[in-house]
Protein backbone atom coordinates (compact mmCIF):
# COMPACT_ATOMS: atom_id res chain seq x y z
CA UNK A 1 0.00 0.00 0.00
CA UNK A 2 1.45 3.82 -0.74
CA UNK A 3 1.97 5.90 2.26
CA UNK A 4 -0.92 8.42 0.58
CA UNK A 5 -3.77 5.27 0.97
CA UNK A 6 -2.39 3.82 4.81
CA UNK A 7 -4.08 5.64 7.54
CA UNK A 8 -1.61 4.13 10.29
CA UNK A 9 1.35 5.88 8.19
CA UNK A 10 -0.49 9.10 8.11
CA UNK A 11 -1.90 8.57 12.39
CA UNK A 12 1.96 8.52 12.78
CA UNK A 13 3.28 11.93 11.33
CA UNK A 14 -0.02 13.82 11.43
CA UNK A 15 0.36 14.11 15.38
CA UNK A 16 -1.98 17.13 15.64
CA UNK A 17 -4.43 16.05 13.31
CA UNK A 18 -4.25 18.44 10.67
CA UNK A 19 -6.51 16.08 8.57
CA UNK A 20 -9.24 16.37 10.29
CA UNK A 21 -8.92 19.89 10.29
CA UNK A 22 -9.01 19.62 6.56
CA UNK A 23 -12.09 17.14 6.30
CA UNK A 24 -14.15 19.69 8.19
CA UNK A 25 -14.04 22.06 5.97
CA UNK A 26 -17.43 21.75 4.48
CA UNK A 27 -19.08 21.87 8.25
CA UNK A 28 -16.80 25.24 8.93
CA UNK A 29 -18.30 27.56 6.09
CA UNK A 30 -21.75 26.31 6.97
CA UNK A 31 -21.21 27.15 10.64
CA UNK A 32 -19.18 30.04 10.00
CA UNK A 33 -21.92 32.10 7.85
CA UNK A 34 -24.53 31.36 10.61
CA UNK A 35 -21.87 33.12 13.30
CA UNK A 36 -21.69 36.21 11.26
CA UNK A 37 -25.12 36.73 10.20
CA UNK A 38 -26.38 36.34 14.27
CA UNK A 39 -23.39 38.57 15.42
CA UNK A 40 -24.30 41.76 17.83
CA UNK A 41 -23.42 44.45 15.65
CA UNK A 42 -25.44 47.92 14.50
CA UNK A 43 -24.94 49.56 11.33
CA UNK A 44 -22.90 52.28 10.99
CA UNK A 45 -24.14 55.68 11.78
CA UNK A 46 -22.92 57.18 8.40
CA UNK A 47 -22.82 56.47 5.07
CA UNK A 48 -19.79 53.73 4.48
CA UNK A 49 -17.45 54.74 1.33
CA UNK A 50 -14.66 51.43 1.39
CA UNK A 51 -14.09 48.35 3.57
CA UNK A 52 -10.40 47.44 4.44
CA UNK A 53 -9.69 44.26 6.06
CA UNK A 54 -6.08 44.06 8.45
CA UNK A 55 -4.98 40.90 8.74
CA UNK A 56 -1.59 38.71 7.46
CA UNK A 57 -1.20 35.16 6.20
CA UNK A 58 -4.42 32.41 7.08
CA UNK A 59 -6.42 35.95 8.83
CA UNK A 60 -5.80 37.87 5.52
CA UNK A 61 -6.47 34.95 2.09
CA UNK A 62 -10.23 34.47 3.65
CA UNK A 63 -10.94 38.33 2.94
CA UNK A 64 -8.84 37.90 -0.84
CA UNK A 65 -11.31 35.62 -1.39
CA UNK A 66 -14.35 37.42 0.07
CA UNK A 67 -13.52 40.50 -2.38
CA UNK A 68 -13.03 38.02 -5.74
CA UNK A 69 -16.22 36.48 -4.94
CA UNK A 70 -17.98 39.57 -4.07
CA UNK A 71 -16.34 41.37 -7.00
CA UNK A 72 -19.43 42.08 -9.21
CA UNK A 73 -21.77 42.77 -6.32
CA UNK A 74 -19.91 45.19 -3.70
CA UNK A 75 -20.71 48.58 -4.30
CA UNK A 76 -17.73 50.26 -3.01
CA UNK A 77 -14.12 49.89 -2.53
CA UNK A 78 -12.36 46.81 -0.65
CA UNK A 79 -8.56 46.56 0.10
CA UNK A 80 -6.57 43.84 2.40
CA UNK A 81 -3.64 45.69 4.30
CA UNK A 82 -1.01 43.18 5.46
CA UNK A 83 1.10 45.14 7.29
CA UNK A 84 1.75 47.19 10.03
CA UNK A 85 0.44 50.68 8.99
CA UNK A 86 -3.39 51.39 7.62
CA UNK A 87 -3.83 53.33 4.10
CA UNK A 88 -4.37 56.96 4.42
CA UNK A 89 -7.50 57.03 3.34
CA UNK A 90 -8.88 54.84 6.29
CA UNK A 91 -11.51 57.55 8.67
CA UNK A 92 -14.73 57.23 9.99
CA UNK A 93 -16.29 56.32 6.79
CA UNK A 94 -14.42 52.93 6.47
CA UNK A 95 -15.64 49.47 7.91
CA UNK A 96 -12.29 48.38 9.11
CA UNK A 97 -12.16 44.13 9.87
CA UNK A 98 -9.11 43.43 12.03
CA UNK A 99 -8.60 39.65 11.59
CA UNK A 100 -6.31 37.60 13.72
CA UNK A 101 -6.93 34.20 14.68
CA UNK A 102 -5.18 33.93 17.87
CA UNK A 103 -5.98 37.68 18.56
CA UNK A 104 -2.34 38.40 19.11
CA UNK A 105 -0.84 39.35 15.64
CA UNK A 106 0.84 42.41 15.92
CA UNK A 107 0.24 43.74 12.47
CA UNK A 108 -2.90 43.40 12.92
CA UNK A 109 -3.05 45.12 16.63
CA UNK A 110 -1.33 48.05 14.99
CA UNK A 111 -3.64 48.56 12.62
CA UNK A 112 -6.54 48.56 14.94
CA UNK A 113 -4.94 51.13 17.22
CA UNK A 114 -4.72 53.23 13.88
CA UNK A 115 -8.21 52.87 13.31
CA UNK A 116 -9.50 53.77 16.74
CA UNK A 117 -7.50 56.81 16.06
CA UNK A 118 -9.48 57.52 12.84
CA UNK A 119 -12.68 56.67 14.20
CA UNK A 120 -13.37 53.89 11.58
CA UNK A 121 -15.96 51.72 12.29
CA UNK A 122 -14.29 48.66 13.44
CA UNK A 123 -15.47 45.30 13.53
CA UNK A 124 -12.75 42.52 15.11
CA UNK A 125 -12.65 38.75 14.64
CA UNK A 126 -10.56 36.18 16.39
CA UNK A 127 -10.70 33.33 19.00
CA UNK A 128 -9.24 35.63 21.38
CA UNK A 129 -6.41 37.27 22.52
CA UNK A 130 -5.40 40.78 22.93
CA UNK A 131 -7.63 41.86 19.66
CA UNK A 132 -10.64 40.86 21.38
CA UNK A 133 -9.43 42.56 24.77
CA UNK A 134 -8.57 45.67 22.90
CA UNK A 135 -12.11 45.55 21.31
CA UNK A 136 -14.49 45.20 24.15
CA UNK A 137 -12.54 47.51 26.33
CA UNK A 138 -12.94 50.12 23.27
CA UNK A 139 -16.89 48.88 23.06
CA UNK A 140 -16.17 47.57 19.08
CA UNK A 141 -17.82 44.62 17.74
CA UNK A 142 -15.55 41.27 18.07
CA UNK A 143 -17.09 38.58 16.56
CA UNK A 144 -15.59 35.03 18.09
CA UNK A 145 -14.03 32.40 16.14
CA UNK A 146 -14.24 28.34 17.63
CA UNK A 147 -10.71 27.86 19.31
CA UNK A 148 -8.28 25.21 18.61
CA UNK A 149 -7.44 25.38 15.21
CA UNK A 150 -4.00 26.09 13.90
CA UNK A 151 -4.50 29.24 11.95
CA UNK A 152 -4.57 28.29 8.01
CA UNK A 153 -7.03 25.36 9.19
CA UNK A 154 -9.81 28.57 10.18
CA UNK A 155 -10.14 29.36 6.79
CA UNK A 156 -14.01 28.58 6.72
CA UNK A 157 -14.59 30.77 9.41
CA UNK A 158 -12.40 33.81 8.71
CA UNK A 159 -13.97 34.31 5.48
CA UNK A 160 -17.60 32.91 5.17
CA UNK A 161 -18.27 34.58 8.43
CA UNK A 162 -17.44 38.40 6.89
CA UNK A 163 -20.41 36.97 4.12
CA UNK A 164 -22.54 37.20 7.28
CA UNK A 165 -21.46 40.02 8.85
CA UNK A 166 -21.48 41.99 5.07
CA UNK A 167 -24.84 40.69 4.69
CA UNK A 168 -26.71 41.62 7.91
CA UNK A 169 -25.45 45.00 7.06
CA UNK A 170 -26.79 45.03 4.16
CA UNK A 171 -24.43 45.38 1.59
CA UNK A 172 -24.76 42.49 -0.04
CA UNK A 173 -27.79 40.06 -1.06
CA UNK A 174 -28.04 37.68 1.91
CA UNK A 175 -25.58 34.78 1.01
CA UNK A 176 -27.50 31.30 2.81
CA UNK A 177 -28.51 29.44 -0.03
CA UNK A 178 -24.68 30.05 -1.81
CA UNK A 179 -23.76 28.79 1.98
CA UNK A 180 -25.79 25.87 1.48
CA UNK A 181 -24.73 24.97 -2.13
CA UNK A 182 -20.80 25.34 -1.11
CA UNK A 183 -21.51 23.10 1.69
CA UNK A 184 -23.11 19.98 -0.36
CA UNK A 185 -20.47 20.41 -3.36
CA UNK A 186 -17.54 20.57 -0.94
CA UNK A 187 -18.91 17.55 0.86
CA UNK A 188 -19.20 15.80 -2.39
CA UNK A 189 -15.81 16.79 -3.28
CA UNK A 190 -14.51 15.92 -0.12
CA UNK A 191 -16.02 12.04 -0.22
CA UNK A 192 -15.81 11.30 -3.76
CA UNK A 193 -12.89 13.12 -5.08
CA UNK A 194 -10.24 14.53 -2.76
CA UNK A 195 -10.30 12.66 0.94
CA UNK A 196 -8.23 10.36 2.38
CA UNK A 197 -11.25 7.55 2.10
CA UNK A 198 -10.69 8.40 -1.53
CA UNK A 199 -7.76 5.95 -3.20
CA UNK A 200 -4.73 7.22 -4.92
CA UNK A 201 -6.18 5.89 -8.31
CA UNK A 202 -9.19 7.88 -7.76
CA UNK A 203 -8.10 11.07 -5.90
CA UNK A 204 -6.94 14.32 -8.26
CA UNK A 205 -5.14 15.73 -4.91
CA UNK A 206 -3.28 12.44 -3.95
CA UNK A 207 -2.13 12.49 -7.72
CA UNK A 208 -0.87 16.11 -8.02
CA UNK A 209 0.52 15.63 -4.81
CA UNK A 210 2.81 13.03 -5.93
CA UNK A 211 3.55 14.65 -9.26
CA UNK A 212 4.96 17.90 -7.45
CA UNK A 213 7.05 15.73 -4.52
CA UNK A 214 10.37 16.45 -4.83
CA UNK A 215 9.59 19.34 -7.68
CA UNK A 216 8.35 22.80 -7.82
CA UNK A 217 5.31 23.76 -8.10
CA UNK A 218 4.22 27.57 -10.34
CA UNK A 219 0.70 28.48 -9.54
CA UNK A 220 -1.09 30.49 -11.54
CA UNK A 221 -4.51 32.01 -11.08
CA UNK A 222 -6.45 34.10 -12.96
CA UNK A 223 -8.15 37.51 -12.39
CA UNK A 224 -11.33 38.06 -10.79
CA UNK A 225 -11.83 34.57 -10.11
CA UNK A 226 -9.29 32.05 -8.88
CA UNK A 227 -6.09 34.60 -8.35
CA UNK A 228 -6.70 34.45 -4.22
CA UNK A 229 -6.90 30.44 -4.60
CA UNK A 230 -3.95 30.60 -6.48
CA UNK A 231 -2.32 32.40 -3.33
CA UNK A 232 -3.54 30.39 -1.06
CA UNK A 233 -2.22 26.91 -2.66
CA UNK A 234 1.14 28.62 -2.32
CA UNK A 235 0.56 29.11 1.61
CA UNK A 236 -0.70 25.89 2.08
CA UNK A 237 2.12 24.00 0.33
CA UNK A 238 4.54 26.34 2.41
CA UNK A 239 3.05 25.81 5.52
CA UNK A 240 1.59 21.98 5.40
CA UNK A 241 4.31 20.47 3.04
CA UNK A 242 6.88 22.37 4.39
CA UNK A 243 8.02 22.96 0.57
CA UNK A 244 8.70 26.25 -1.80
CA UNK A 245 6.55 27.25 -4.71
CA UNK A 246 5.64 30.20 -6.19
CA UNK A 247 2.10 31.98 -7.63
CA UNK A 248 0.95 34.60 -9.98
CA UNK A 249 -1.61 35.50 -12.26
CA UNK A 250 -2.99 35.88 -15.62
CA UNK A 251 -3.00 38.02 -17.32
CA UNK A 252 -0.15 39.56 -15.65
CA UNK A 253 2.35 37.19 -15.78
CA UNK A 254 1.44 37.15 -19.33
CA UNK A 255 3.47 40.32 -19.83
CA UNK A 256 6.45 39.56 -17.32
CA UNK A 257 7.36 36.45 -16.16
CA UNK A 258 6.22 34.18 -19.25
CA UNK A 259 9.41 35.16 -20.65
CA UNK A 260 11.18 33.59 -17.81
CA UNK A 261 9.95 29.95 -18.81
CA UNK A 262 13.27 29.34 -20.64
CA UNK A 263 16.41 29.20 -17.99
CA UNK A 264 17.93 27.71 -15.92
CA UNK A 265 17.02 24.73 -18.92
CA UNK A 266 18.29 21.90 -16.38
CA UNK A 267 15.84 22.95 -13.67
CA UNK A 268 12.79 23.34 -15.79
CA UNK A 269 12.30 19.60 -16.15
CA UNK A 270 11.17 19.72 -12.37
CA UNK A 271 9.19 22.16 -12.78
CA UNK A 272 5.70 21.66 -12.68
CA UNK A 273 2.69 24.30 -13.78
CA UNK A 274 -0.62 24.58 -11.91
CA UNK A 275 -3.34 26.68 -13.61
CA UNK A 276 -6.48 27.30 -12.23
CA UNK A 277 -9.22 28.55 -14.27
CA UNK A 278 -13.24 28.79 -14.24
CA UNK A 279 -15.97 29.22 -16.36
CA UNK A 280 -16.54 32.62 -15.58
CA UNK A 281 -13.16 34.22 -17.01
CA UNK A 282 -13.06 36.65 -19.05
CA UNK A 283 -12.77 34.76 -22.44
CA UNK A 284 -9.24 36.37 -23.54
CA UNK A 285 -8.41 34.62 -20.89
CA UNK A 286 -9.51 31.98 -21.57
CA UNK A 287 -7.08 32.14 -25.11
CA UNK A 288 -4.19 32.74 -22.32
CA UNK A 289 -4.26 30.03 -20.20
CA UNK A 290 -4.68 27.92 -23.73
CA UNK A 291 -1.51 29.76 -25.47
CA UNK A 292 0.23 29.91 -22.27
CA UNK A 293 0.16 26.13 -21.41
CA UNK A 294 1.27 25.69 -24.65
CA UNK A 295 4.89 27.70 -24.32
CA UNK A 296 5.81 26.39 -20.65
CA UNK A 297 5.39 22.73 -22.16
CA UNK A 298 7.58 23.53 -24.84
CA UNK A 299 10.45 24.40 -21.77
CA UNK A 300 10.10 20.79 -20.97
CA UNK A 301 7.48 20.85 -17.29
CA UNK A 302 4.14 19.40 -17.04
CA UNK A 303 1.01 21.58 -17.26
CA UNK A 304 -1.80 21.06 -14.99
CA UNK A 305 -5.23 23.03 -15.80
CA UNK A 306 -7.93 22.86 -13.01
CA UNK A 307 -11.59 24.22 -13.72
CA UNK A 308 -14.73 23.19 -11.25
CA UNK A 309 -17.60 24.21 -13.21
CA UNK A 310 -19.98 22.42 -10.37
CA UNK A 311 -22.20 25.11 -8.53
CA UNK A 312 -22.07 29.11 -7.97
CA UNK A 313 -19.08 30.92 -7.80
CA UNK A 314 -18.24 30.65 -3.84
CA UNK A 315 -19.05 26.93 -4.37
CA UNK A 316 -16.11 26.76 -7.71
CA UNK A 317 -13.75 28.83 -5.94
CA UNK A 318 -13.74 27.10 -2.61
CA UNK A 319 -13.36 23.66 -4.87
CA UNK A 320 -10.31 24.35 -6.31
CA UNK A 321 -8.86 26.03 -2.39
CA UNK A 322 -10.11 22.49 -1.42
CA UNK A 323 -7.98 20.62 -3.76
CA UNK A 324 -4.69 22.38 -3.04
CA UNK A 325 -5.59 22.14 1.03
CA UNK A 326 -5.50 18.07 0.33
CA UNK A 327 -2.73 18.88 -1.89
CA UNK A 328 -0.37 20.15 0.60
CA UNK A 329 -0.94 17.70 3.04
CA UNK A 330 -0.92 14.70 1.41
CA UNK A 331 2.57 16.32 -0.09
CA UNK A 332 3.97 16.39 4.08
CA UNK A 333 3.10 12.78 4.17
CA UNK A 334 5.12 12.36 0.65
CA UNK A 335 8.11 14.14 2.84
CA UNK A 336 7.83 12.18 5.86
CA UNK A 337 6.81 15.79 8.21
CA UNK A 338 4.02 16.77 10.60
CA UNK A 339 2.06 19.16 8.52
CA UNK A 340 0.85 21.44 11.54
CA UNK A 341 3.91 22.70 13.40
CA UNK A 342 5.39 26.04 11.93
CA UNK A 343 8.66 26.26 13.76
CA UNK A 344 10.16 28.55 11.46
CA UNK A 345 7.41 30.68 12.49
CA UNK A 346 7.58 30.39 16.01
CA UNK A 347 11.23 31.05 15.91
CA UNK A 348 10.83 34.24 13.86
CA UNK A 349 8.40 35.53 16.34
CA UNK A 350 10.06 34.49 19.35
CA UNK A 351 13.39 36.34 18.21
CA UNK A 352 11.00 39.70 17.23
CA UNK A 353 9.53 39.75 20.63
CA UNK A 354 13.10 40.20 22.28
CA UNK A 355 13.46 43.58 20.30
Amino acid sequence: MNKLDNLEFIKKLDCSNMLKFILDLPEQCRDAYAIGNSSNINNPAIKIENIVFAGVGGSAIGPDLVKVYLGDELKIPVSICRNYTLPDFVDERTILFCSSYSGNTEETLSCFKQGLKRNAFIITMGSGGRLKELSSKNSNTHISIPLGYPPRAAIGYMSITVLGVLAKLGLIKDKENDVKELFSILTDVRDKEIGFSVSLEKNISKQIAVKLYKRYPIIYGTADTTEAVSNRWREQIAENGKALSSSNTLPEMNHNEIVGWKFPEKFLKDFKAIILCDKDDHERIKERVRITSEIIKKSGAEVMVLKKDNGGRLARIYSLLYIGDFVSFYLAILNNIDPTPVKTIDYLKKELGKI
